[in-house]
Order: structure tokens, then sequence, then C-alpha cells
């Protein structure tokens, strides 16, 4: 579960946050035709998503590699698009004329034809980072390990519980970021917040853009040569990005939360005047709801930073396996003192053959049951991961599932591979034979 809402929080942390203060900005500047503009760009970059997911998973004619060259194209050219139109038209809020006779309605409001391009590259922005990040987030689904159980399993409810919640926790932290936006004063903050984040995405997509150029790539008939040695400044960029992709992520974020803290700092005083008691008491009432706004945003990046850090360390954590016990070996068998491995708790042993592979098996004795659950620490799903205990529970190290105990021992699924034993003077009976036969488990 846990993997899945860390892996969607930093897959779509970006593309949220940029998508969430596009949308309000060109809301400020265009008024309804900003809105519009913007709302069609993002359900077109959410519709093909759901295409390119969906032709993705039927097909095997997308390759990642290749596909996304043109998007780092794409999302640079429409950055730097966005970037020159605000320069030119989107630096001030624009000023609508109040409804009255005569006078416009907001929602009839004209707008330039450099704010109407401000709008097509901002869009196109948006639409083409979702674009980006978000057919793979889809897939997810359809990748959980159910260990044979089906998609209506245990199994895959908590893969998916863990899916939806990183998709719950985004869609609050956009609400909030977009409201902030919304309210924030001078409207210069905006820009100056999302340009800031655009041009950092934008180095980190030029750097990923070389990729396929340094590796030679052929499909694009570049007639272009390296030396595999010395790739110039281009390979020294391109290496910077690919090892620090996580430090993109954190200056969005501190953009962000940057943006919450001035919104709720300009919360703290009234700026406004007023003439009369009842206006001073809206003023406050509006202050107080902005800095529970503004909090609320803040506690959301928190939020994400914590899951993209802690939780992923946790989640990703190297477990150590339990060292091996001791036993018996006597002729052609391996004796285990029964008394040794009754506690109800996991016991591993291993076995060092003459190719220097050293076979691995557990025994567990079953709850509420003479019998033992005993199996090679190793499965037919995620090989030889091996198992450890967690709270009285055996789980598979590689794909974090908890074993039924009482079906340790049978053939199937991600079960501990079976291993014959038998019991006799108060021993468990293996033969090295049987040991022997599991070698190829571990090599």
């Amino acid at each position: 579960m846990l993997k899945y809402v860390w892996m969607v929080t930093q897959d779509l942390f970006l593309t949220v946050t940029f998508a969430s203060l596009m949308y309000r900005m060109l809301c400020r500047v265009c008024g309804k035709t900003g809105q519009r503009i913007d709302g069609a760009f993002l359900a077109l970059g959410c519709v093909s998503s759901v295409i390119l997911a969906a032709v993705k998973y039927n097909t095997n004619k997308i390759i990642s590699s290749h596909w996304n060259h043109y998007i780092y194209a794409a999302l640079i050219i429409s950055a730097l698009l966005f970037f020159v139109f605000t320069l030119i038209g989107g630096r001030k809020e624009a000023i609508v004329s109040l409804p009255g006779r005569g006078a416009p309605s907001p929602k009839e409001k004209k707008i330039s034809p450099i704010q109407l391009l401000l709008c097509v590259s901002g869009g196109a922005f948006s639409a083409i980072q979702i674009f980006y990040t978000l057919p793979g987030v889809l897939l997810y689904p359809f990748s959980f390990n159910t260990m044979g159980n089906g998609y209506l399993s245990q199994y895959y409810m908590v893969r998916l519980s863990g899916w939806l919640l990183g998709f719950l926790i985004l869609l609050v932290y956009s609400l909030l970021l977009s409201r902030c936006a919304r309210d924030i004063r001078p409207y210069a903050i905006v820009p100056l917040c999302l340009n800031t984040g655009i041009l950092c995405h934008g180095i980190y997509c030029f750097g990923r853009f070389f990729v396929p150029w340094v590796n030679r790539a052929k499909w694009l008939k570049w007639p272009i040569k390296y030396d595999d040695a010395a790739y110039g400044w281009i390979g020294s960029l391109m290496m910077f990005t690919a090892k620090n992709a996580m430090l993109f992520i954190w200056i969005v974020a501190v953009l962000a939360a940057l943006f919450c803290v001035i919104f709720f700092a300009q919360s703290l005083h009234i700026k406004e005047p007023y003439s009369n008691s009842a206006q001073k008491r809206k003023l406050m009432a509006r202050n107080r709801s902005r800095r529970r706004i503004s909090s609320a945003a803040l506690s959301c990046v928190a939020l994400c930073v914590v899951i993209m850090t802690a939780v992923k360390a946790y989640d990703t954590r190297v477990i150590e396996l339990s060292a091996p016990e001791t036993y018996t070996v006597e002729g052609e068998s391996i004796l285990i003192p029964v008394e040794n491995v009754s506690d109800g708790h996991l016991h591993r042993f291993e076995y060092r053959t003459e190719k220097n592979v050293d076979v691995r098996w557990i025994v567990v004795k079953k709850p509420g049951s003479a019998s033992f659950g005993v199996g090679l620490d190793a499965c037919e799903v995620c090989g030889n991961a091996g198992y450890f205990e967690r709270n009285g529970q055996v789980i598979c190290k590689r794909c974090d599932v908890v074993m039924n105990i009482n079906t340790i021992g049978f053939k199937g699924g991600c079960n501990p591979i079976p291993l014959p034993y038998s019991v006799s003077e108060g021993n468990l009976v293996f033969a090295l034979s049987d040991i022997l036969a599991g070698e190829k488990e571990f090599r």
C-alpha cells in the first residue's frame, strides 16, 4: 500500500502544482476565457493520457524512451512560449469592470491576442505535462501483484487503496493551492512562483531531451556521433538531471510552501479600509478563513514531502534476513530438534553445497497445530528474496505479502517452495538430496 502512495505522489506532485497555479493565473489574467481554454487543455491532457495508457497496456508499440523524447521537446517549447507571453502580456492582473448599466460583465470581457496566446501556451504546457506523467500512474493498478487471487482479493484492494489515497491527497492539495492562488496579493506572486518552477522543470527536461542523442538512437537518424569518453556539457547536464531528478521536485515543493506562507502572512492583518465595525468583522472573518486555507495547503505540501521522503525510505528500506540457525548432519540427513522450532516464530537454516551455493529454508510452527510450515526460503513468483517475520507474521521480502502460515508448505502463489520433511525421535528430518534439489533456486 505505502509503495503506491509515495509513487503516485512523487510522479504527480509537479504536475498538480503546475496545473493548479496555471489554472488560477489564467483565470486572473483572462477571466472566463482563460478558465475555459485552460479547462479544455486539462481535459485534453487527461483524455489523451487515458488513451495512451490503454494503448500501452494492450500493445507494445509505445516505447517510452522514444516517446518521451518528443514530449520533452514539446514541454520545452510550450514553457518558453508561456514565459515569453507572460513577460509581454501576463505580468498584470486583468482589471475587470464592475457589472452595471453600460459596463461589460466580467464573463463578457474581451482579451487581447497576446493574452489569448498566453492561455494557449499555458494550457498546452499543462496538458503536455499531464500527458507525460499520468499514463504511467494510470497503469499501476494493472501491475499489482495479486498472487493469482484476482482483482477482488485482499492483496489487490490493499494496493488499490494506496493508489487511490495518493490521488486523494493530491486532489485536496490542488484545491487548496488553487484557492491560495486565487486570493493572494499582489497577483505578480503567482506568475513569479509558477515561472520559477517551470524554469527548473525545463532544465530537467532539457537534460533528459539529449539522452537518445548521446545514446546514438538510430531511430532519430541523427548523423552526429559522440566519443564515448567525452560527451561535453550535454553529457554533464544529462548525468546531472539523471542523478538529481528529486532535486527539481524539492525546488517546486519549496516554492509551493513559500507561496502558502506568503498568503498566510497576508491574512494576519487587515489592510483594506473599513468604515464601521461590521465591515471590520467581515474582513477579520475573511482573514481567518484565508489563514485556515493557507495552513491546510502548507500542511498538504509538508505531507507530500514526508510521503516522498520518510514513507518512501521506510517502504524501500533494505530488510536484513535473520541469521541461519544451527542443525546436525547425520549421513544423508539433516536433523533439527523440534523443541528449537516450536515457539511459533520463523526459523531460517542454510546449507552450503559443493558449488558454494547457500540453500536456505524456513521452518515455522503452525498455530493451533502440531505440524510445521516448511519450505525453501524462495518462491516461484519472487525468486530467492526470502521471507522475514514482522509482528508474528511471515512476510515476503520482495512483494511485502503476508503469508498464511497454515498454507506454508503448499505449492503455488507467493508461498515458499515446499520442502519434504519428516518427524522422528523429536527431530525434524530433511533428506540432504531434497536440500540439494533446491540449489537451482539460489544460484
